[in-house]
């Protein structure tokens, strides 16, 4: 097995893993293709609304790490359609991770694919109690 030796700060997994795709959009264009997206305006039409530059630049960066594979699905303009690989696709127990703990700890978070809570009625305010007169 060929051993890298160039790594941008240490050996450490977690700092070569987060090189590759710790930064703010990386994850989610992950998880949008786990999700079923394949096409660029697919990928753009994401609640977080990536920028276009950015969505360029992350799935040029995510092909060159072996993560997704493109493929053109029409000639005039040339147009793709992006798959994660086996090694892209493992990302997914990642992702479940990060469901998990934003679920558990940061409250109103849910999964895409997780219908919203309906928010309870809110109670009307209590009426101050009246007194009642008292015959003696």
């Amino acid at each position: 097995m060929n051993q890298p030796t160039d790594f941008k700060r240490s050996p450490c997994p977690v700092a070569n893993t987060l090189d590759l795709i710790g930064d703010k959009w990386t994850l989610l264009v992950v998880r949008d293709l786990l999700l079923g997206k394949r096409t660029y305006g697919e990928l753009l039409d994401s609640p977080e609304r990536i920028p276009t530059n950015l969505l360029a630049d992350r799935l040029k960066r995510l092909e060159q790490a072996g993560l997704i594979e493109s493929a053109a699905y029409q000639d005039r303009p040339v147009r793709y359609a992006y798959t994660l690989t086996p090694k892209g696709a493992a990302l997914g127990d990642v992702l479940q991770a990060f469901v998990r703990w934003g679920k558990a700890h940061i409250p109103g978070t849910r999964a895409l694919r997780e219908p919203a809570k309906p928010q309870a009625p809110a109670r009307p305010a209590a009426k101050p109690a009246t007194r009642r007169a008292t015959t003696r």
